[in-house]
């Protein structure tokens, strides 16, 4: 039998919320730390100042673009997972390619997947205020995004649903439903 410092040790758990600009990414991230007690950050804070600009012109972002955030992504991801600290990240993730670099080494990372209406999506960016990502860039996005194949096991969330209910279908999925908040 292992002794305690031998014997493996699971990984922390690692939850990425994803959609395009305006799913409330950064809303349900932040409820579900504030829920839980988990490190979290917002994906938008790790773009770099070019990729920045561009989104708030309304261009699309490549590939290449992409490439740097989603590295520094990955980054923060495995600084916490050294840590063995449980953590939540909000990316948009548009691309199965994007998922699986994030998922790579990474073994039990979720994915959440905030979908709903094109409509909502676009009123909610039109009256969003302070933030680069308007509503000119979410055709371009819904045009990118690959939803997630039944494989790849996300959690699919309704954007409809208030926030509060949000953070109870996500801890439901994730097996964590009434599990206390921190103090």
């Amino acid at each position: 039998m292992a002794s305690p410092s031998t014997a493996p040790q699971t990984p922390a758990p690692v939850v990425v919320v994803m959609g395009v600009s305006g799913a409330g990414k950064s809303t349900l991230t932040a409820a579900l730390a504030a829920h839980l007690g988990w490190a979290h950050q917002d994906g938008d804070d790790l773009h770099p100042p070019a990729n920045v600009e561009k989104m708030r012109r309304g261009e699309p972002l490549t590939d290449a673009d992409r490439a740097p955030w989603l590295a520094a992504a990955r980054q923060w991801i495995d600084g916490r997972r050294a840590e063995n600290m449980p953590c939540l990240l909000a990316c948009s993730a548009l691309k199965q390619s994007y998922r699986e670099g994030l998922r790579a080494g990474r073994p039990g990372l979720r994915f959440v997947w905030l979908t709903g209406d094109r409509d909502i999506l676009h009123r909610r960016l039109a009256e969003r205020t302070g933030h680069f990502a308007g509503p000119q860039g979410l055709a371009g996005q819904l045009t990118t995004l690959e939803p997630p194949a039944p494989q790849e096991g996300a959690i699919v969330i309704d954007i409809a649903l208030p926030t509060e209910r949000q953070v109870e279908r996500v801890l439901e999925a994730l097996g964590l439903a009434g599990r206390p908040r921190p103090a």
